[in-house]
């Protein structure tokens, strides 16, 4: 079969725009990925923040002036006077005696 002139056009220009439709194909893809990049970045850094603060609050509440505070309120503590401490012996082993 012979191929005139015309139908080579045709066949390029077939061959052209399949190409260009693959392009214009990967590049939307590309689009939509750089943009899901940077929502999903956006969202990393959200979330440490996030992190960072509930550490911070962890932090503060696990402290000793708060868990006293708590304490002295919640249970009805107070803290202890000179004159309420005690101090238990430890006695010696049987060894230690012999």
């Amino acid at each position: 079969m012979n191929l005139k002139g015309r139908h080579w056009v045709l066949l390029w220009l077939v061959l052209f725009l399949a190409v260009t439709g693959l392009v214009v194909t990967r590049q939307t893809s590309a689009i939509r990925t750089a943009e899901r990049l940077s929502r999903l970045r956006l969202e990393h850094r959200t979330l440490d923040a996030r992190r960072a603060e509930l550490e911070r609050q962890i932090r503060q509440a696990s402290s000793r002036e708060i868990l006293g505070q708590r304490g002295l309120e919640a249970l009805g503590l107070h803290p202890a006077a000179d004159s309420e401490f005690v101090l238990f012996p430890v006695p010696a082993s049987p060894a230690a005696r012999r």
